[in-house]
């Protein structure tokens, strides 16, 4: 069977659980070596345990307990990687948590800046750490988790509406940046998910974050979210050499076309597309701004 990430190392960060963990698995499936991590030491281990045997070789996964927003913690994961692997092809920042919930003035404000650390920070970190392997190399893939925080707003959520929008720029502006390198850097939105998020809201209740987004929560519960695999699937894409010269972008792993980015490269590559951008008036088919200048 042809394996697409046969051969490749994976870093995947938030990996104890949830999307992370299916990602982990997905990777070593498609033959990569996969390093995971996340801040529970027994969730790590599980886990870890659980890739060896998929894979059928314990050499093949291994990982450690981190916070991302530590640097040091930081290096010394990405130094492990290197040891054991001789790089690192591929980073997956999935690490994150949706912080404190309710009106900005009265959210803890050390929770408040906590969430950002490790949603932006983190990610940042990562990627600080793993970019010199990468350009050695002339090569390399990273992958950020989004959601809907970046693309709408989310009261009574603004940590985690404020970290995605801003891990989007920032994910669109390093691809810039390592463009001649060879290097795509591109996001996931992987779509409303039932995972340990889910359950936070919950548990918050509507007094916190909110009638609205507490009744959608609860009907994303009953219905039962988005599946696991898609955004694991999109995250294998984006990992291989399939999507070579895809970069800089946001893309949804239940709405967008993926699979046929390759029929039609030149829009996708060569454009805004799949891009947060500002929207004006004429936009939406309206003219009243043109007739005032």
């Amino acid at each position: 069977m042809n394996q697409r990430l046969a051969n490749k190392s994976a870093i995947i960060t938030g990996a104890g659980q949830g999307l992370g963990r299916a990602i982990a698995e997905s990777y070593v499936r498609e033959g990569a070596r996969v390093v995971i991590c996340a801040r529970t030491s027994a969730h790590v281990e599980e886990v870890v345990a659980e890739l060896q045997e998929l894979a059928g070789d314990p050499s093949r996964a291994c990982g450690m307990p981190v916070d991302v927003s530590r640097e040091d913690q930081v290096a010394e994961l990405v130094a492990m990687t290197v040891k054991r692997y001789g790089g690192v092809d591929i980073l997956v920042n999935n690490a994150g948590v949706y912080g404190p919930m309710g009106v900005i003035e009265d959210v803890n404000w050390a929770d408040w800046v906590s969430a950002m650390n490790i949603n932006i920070m983190g990610s940042v970190l990562m990627c600080r750490a793993v970019l010199p392997h990468m350009k050695q190399a002339n090569r390399g893939k990273i992958i950020q988790l989004s959601g809907g925080g970046a693309t709408n707003p989310l009261p009574n959520i603004s940590a985690y509406a404020a970290s995605k929008a801003a891990i989007v720029r920032f994910a669109e502006t390093l691809a810039g940046e390592v463009r001649d390198y060879h290097i795509d850097v591109n996001c996931i939105a992987p779509g409303p998910l039932n995972t340990r998020l889910l359950d936070q809201v919950l548990e918050a209740g509507p007094e916190k974050v909110g009638d609205a987004f507490y009744r959608k929560s609860m009907e994303q519960r009953e219905k039962g979210g988005a599946p696991l695999e898609k955004g694991a699937d999109l995250a294998v894409y984006l990992a291989s050499s399939e999507s070579d010269g895809v970069t800089g972008k946001l893309i949804s792993a239940l709405w967008d076309p993926w699979p046929k980015f390759q029929e039609h490269m030149e829009d996708v590559a060569g454009t805004d597309v799949y891009t947060l951008r500002r929207i004006v008036p004429k936009d939406r088919g309206m003219t009243w701004d043109e007739e005032q200048r």
